[in-house]
């Protein structure tokens, strides 16, 4: 673990569900402290006894405040208004949102249109006065929770606009063993990568796999 994440505290929201379980999982396996939020502090508790390492389950508003940085893996549907609600216990933190807007059919799954361009977008629009980065939009939840896997093979595109902070969750990334943390762009171009996951899914349909994605030449 580098310098830079030395005694940082990870908060998850929205930790009980299968993607911010994941990521606490292996963030508390690389030695971090972590902090699941839910709307259910109870619920939060729960998950976070199930899980090794020093991970503590509270309400999604007391895990935004004690984390140093901060994750929202939490539905599409309820994703502006709690971040409304948490504005103020986010406030000068960096937040790494991981939240993909895809609607399902009869056909799979596809890209929902955000009026704000992406999810990473509307959280930063929401929070002006944190530091937004999108981050781990393509990484399967099913490998992140399997304990059988010491490594997860994939690699994980950071966009934001401030240097400091996507060097960061860069390195936040790379303490999972398998993964690296890829410089991918400005936060206007998270469309892409959070549109991405519904390509993920369809491949890992006809494939009856967990796919991830590398970045070559890198």
């Amino acid at each position: 673990m580098s310098d830079v994440l030395r005694g940082k505290t990870i908060a998850v929201l929205g930790g009980t569900g299968p993607q911010g379980r994941g990521l606490a999982r292996r963030f508390a396996a690389s030695g971090l402290d972590v902090v699941l939020g839910s709307r259910s502090a109870e619920r939060a508790a729960e998950t976070a006894a199930g899980i090794p390492g020093n991970v503590a389950g509270l309400s999604n508003l007391d895990a935004a405040s004690a984390g140093d940085i901060v994750i929202v893996a939490v539905p599409w549907d309820g994703h502006a208004e709690l971040l409304k609600e948490l504005a103020p216990a986010l406030a000068g933190k960096v937040v790494v949102d991981c939240v993909n807007p895809l609607g399902f059919d009869k056909q799979g799954a596809y890209a929902l249109h955000v009026e704000e361009g992406s999810a990473a977008q509307q959280a930063a629009d929401i929070l002006t006065d944190a530091t937004v980065v999108g981050a781990f939009h393509n990484v399967s939840a099913v490998v992140l929770n399997d304990p059988e896997l010491d490594s997860v093979d994939t690699d994980v595109l950071v966009l934001g606009d401030d240097r400091e902070a996507t060097d960061l969750v860069q390195e936040l990334a790379s303490v999972i063993p398998g993964v690296r943390g890829i410089y991918g762009g400005r936060l206007r171009n998270a469309h892409q990568v959070e549109a991405l996951t519904a390509n993920l899914i369809s491949v890992n349909r006809r494939y009856k796999g967990h796919a991830g994605l590398r970045v070559t030449d890198v």
